[in-house]
């Protein structure tokens, strides 16, 4: 528009075309009007969310607070409160640091790699806090990985094969999930980093002098908790060093292997002291010391034990008890077994698969050298045993030989009872046979300890059919896991079933040349155990012979079933070489 005198007066403008001369200017067809100008595409609603600035700032508050607890993220289940987390981690102060003197590329690849590093040591972090609730010792990044399988096995025999697969996959998809949005989140602060580069240096100074000042004030939220954090830095040192111990450590338990006193000893020079005798080694699955001396535990387990005392007394038999010091805790009963028989310390997969490739001499293959039947009873075990030929088992009876017929009860694929009334049948009952010596551990007082079996008499047992109402008409798991309380009862009740079952047997059963062997493998989980438990299991060595316990008496362990408080405590491992010199030429 023009102004001409205060008033608008339009432009004409004139616009010439220019004819096509291919195009007959007389052509009928009238001239297509000037298409529209296209109007931008509107965004759509979840774009126009997604790229607002507030939800921007969101996220990166978002990515902010996750990198401060991946810092801050402990390993112990106990920790993982508000005021757990009350804390300055020196860690963010030296990362920014980093970030801010590295140019672009060199920051991005930093804080990926950084941020993959984070999630790898929360996922290890989850690890060490389900280690310590059951096997009471963190997760070892070197040795540990084989026992997922084990874990597998566990899911799969006591909740079915779908949850195990949906354990399994679960656990693959949140441990991606947790690296993922960790290096996300330390990509997206670096990118902070990177805009205010200035702000963000006062930032890393401001968390340093507050560290510095916590630090050297010693403040706590949480006792023994310091603000003052440097938990990541120092937790990924100690796995570094804990794995570089561990394959060390492999290397100098090959030499421990070859250091055996009585690897060539002669066969009629081994368990003189007991020829003749059928000596039984029977592991009570989590019978710890917990079970006999805990207040909520001992009244029901040591009157079993005392009752127990008094029936094998009135029956000819005599016992003495003692404690071991278990391996392991919780769980993993092969290394207490490997252990026992193998005069080794057997505390990891690592030295157990190193000791099975081995010739080592164990109780087991000391008493087939002296001309001793060797066999292993093994009612958990539902497929084939490879270390049997190590131990040097000439026969193993296991869940798919002993012709169980009825349900399993939880993890156990059978009842205790059971289990010994079947090997009095296929091997102990039998006319004319050789001595044995076997191994057999019990399991049901196995995790989760619900459906627990009932004693029944022993003429009803027959082929486990009978156990079937039994187990429609006990606790589930789903009836007991919801209370601590509950869990410690029906552990408890387990441990009085098994013990019941066992001096049941020898009472009705068991000869003038029998020699049992019992014991514990671990404590129960913490669950049960509780904080600060120690790794002591009971052992008591029952006979009818009195030439049989007069031959320890040197051990000074305490007449009956059950240990005293202060009797001898001996590491596990120590018992096969003890047990080999008393009862050896040279005992008494």
């Amino acid at each position: 528009m023009n102004h001409l005198g205060g008033r608008s007066v339009p432009h004409v403008v004139q616009q010439t075309e220019t004819a096509d001369p291919q195009t007959d200017e007389s052509s009928d067809t009238p001239p297509s009007p000037p298409s529209a100008p296209e109007d931008p595409q509107e965004p759509g609603r979840v774009r126009r969310i997604v790229t607002h600035q507030r939800f921007q700032i969101a996220l990166t508050v978002l990515a902010c607070v996750v990198v401060f607890l991946a810092l801050v993220y402990p390993n112990v289940l106990k920790r993982l409160t508000i005021g757990g987390f009350a804390r300055i981690p020196i860690e963010a102060a030296i990362g920014i640091g980093l970030l801010l003197i590295l140019p672009g590329k060199p920051r991005r690849i930093l804080a990926a790699a950084g941020g993959a590093v984070l999630g790898w040591l929360i996922i290890e972090k989850s690890l060490d806090m389900g280690w310590f609730e059951i096997l009471n010792r963190p997760f070892d990044p070197v040795l540990d990985w084989i026992l997922f399988d084990d874990t597998y096995g566990f899911i799969r025999e006591t909740y079915g094969q779908a949850s195990a697969w949906a354990a399994a996959v679960g656990g693959v998809l949140l441990a991606v999930a947790v690296i993922a949005l960790s290096v996300w989140a330390v990509l997206r602060v670096t990118s902070l980093i990177g805009r205010h580069r200035k702000v963000s240096a006062y930032t890393a100074g401001g968390i340093a002098a507050a560290w510095l000042a916590a630090f050297l004030v010693g403040v706590q939220v949480v006792p023994k908790v310091p603000i003052a954090a440097r938990s990541s830095v120092t937790y990924a040192y100690d796995r570094a060093r804990q794995a570089k111990a561990g394959i060390a450590n492999s290397a100098e338990f090959s030499k421990e292997i070859a250091n055996d006193p009585f690897q060539n000893t002669p066969g009629d020079q081994l368990l003189t002291g007991l020829a003749g005798k059928d000596v039984i080694v029977t592991f009570v699955e989590s019978y710890g010391r917990n079970a006999v001396e805990a207040p909520e535990l001992a009244p029901g387990v040591d009157a079993v034990l005392d009752s127990g005392t008094a029936q094998l007394t009135r029956a000819g038999f005599a016992a003495r008890s003692g404690w071991l010091t278990s391996p392991t805790f919780g769980g993993n009963s092969w290394l207490a077994h490997s252990t026992l028989l193998s005069g080794l310390w057997i505390n990891n997969q690592s030295r157990y698969r190193t000791l099975t490739a081995s010739d080592r001499l164990t109780l087991t293959s000391a008493f087939k050298r002296a001309q001793w039947d060797t066999v292993s009873v093994m009612p958990g075990a539902t497929r084939a045993w490879p270390e049997g030929k190590f131990y040097g088992y000439n026969r193993v009876w296991d869940s798919r030989n002993l012709g169980y017929q009825g349900p399993k009860f939880s993890w156990a694929p059978m009842p205790d009872q059971y289990t010994l009334k079947k090997f009095n049948e296929v091997e102990y009952g039998k006319a004319g046979r050789q001595p044995l010596m076997v191994e057999m551990p019990l399991v049901s007082s196995h995790t989760p300890w619900a459906p627990i079996p009932a004693m029944l008499d022993w003429d009803a047992v027959g082929d486990g059919s009978v156990y079937k109402d039994i187990v429609a008409n006990a606790p589930k798991k789903a009836d007991i896991w919801g209370s601590s309380t509950k869990v410690r009862a029906e552990y408890g009740k387990s441990i009085q079933y098994t013990l019941t079952a066992l001096i049941e047997w020898v009472q009705k059963y068991g000869n003038d040349d029998l020699v049992l062997v019992f014991l514990g493998d671990h404590q129960p989980s913490k669950v049960v155990s509780g904080e600060n438990a120690s790794h002591d299991v009971p052992i008591t060595i029952v006979a009818k012979d009195p030439a049989v316990l007069t031959k320890i008496s040197s051990w000074g362990w305490t007449d009956g079933l059950k240990p005293a408080t202060n009797a001898p405590v001996w590491p596990m491992n120590a018992f096969r070489d003890r047990f080999l010199t008393a009862y050896g030429p040279a005992g008494h």
